[in-house]
């Protein structure tokens, strides 16, 4: 999963970086509007952590842009100020959740997690594709009650496909999601090919039926 932090604290912002990356997210940042902006408008992201005030501008207004391009990033508003208007504000513009500031990262880990399963997964925590088990907060999977053993990209590509299960995904947008915007420097995917027959061959071993499709020169389709 990939997360976008829009914050102008440094100290705060190196935090969060840690602690989601440590919980496995993937994590690109932005200290100002303009930064935020064009990263908004370059990539997809499952979450937004968006801090109000900026130096150079408003994050409300990067959120009103954000809706009005219809993108559907969830979005978490950071605020300093804990008020009913201002809560409601940000809500009303289209935010999935407002958090104030001081904030355990503890919270802010389970109210990314919450978001994402809201907007990916209809609020599921357990995804089953017949036999195979995806436990989304445990971050495991298993096959006929078995569990599986797939390091965090492996389990990432799985996670990405089955949240566009029977739709086509392109290698460039699994390589945005597998590596950020760093996706922009590599001259080919043979990484992906590498990680998805790795993938293929452990669900396959596990009795997976092999239902990920590979389009010639398009991408790949997880169906189901």
């Amino acid at each position: 999963m990939k997360i976008l932090i829009i914050e102008d604290q440094q100290e705060l912002l190196k935090s969060m970086v840690a602690y989601l990356e440590s919980e496995n997210y993937i994590c690109e940042t932005a200290s100002n509007f303009r930064a935020a902006r064009n990263k908004i408008e370059g990539f997809d992201y499952d979450c937004i952590l968006l801090d109000v005030t900026l130096p150079d501008g408003n994050g409300l207004t990067l959120l009103a842009e954000l809706k009005k391009d219809k993108k559907t990033d969830g979005v978490i508003i950071i605020s300093a100020k804990d008020s009913i208007g201002d809560r409601i504000h940000g809500l009303n513009l289209g935010a999935d959740d407002y958090l104030v500031k001081p904030f355990h990262l503890s919270e802010l880990n389970a109210r990314v997690a919450a978001v994402i399963r809201r907007r990916r997964f209809e609020g599921q925590n357990i995804l089953v594709f017949n036999d195979l088990v995806i436990d989304l907060v445990a971050k495991t999977v298993c096959i006929q009650d078995k569990p599986v053993d797939l390091t965090r990209k492996e389990y990432e590509l799985l996670l990405y496909l089955a949240s566009n299960k029977n739709k086509v995904v392109s290698r460039m947008a699994i390589a945005e999601h597998l590596s950020g915007d760093g996706a922009e420097v590599f001259d080919n995917f043979d990484f992906i090919y590498t990680h998805m027959k790795n993938l293929k061959k452990k669900l396959g071993s596990a009795g997976y039926p092999d239902n990920i499709r590979s389009l010639y020169a398009i991408g790949y389709k997880f169906e189901v």
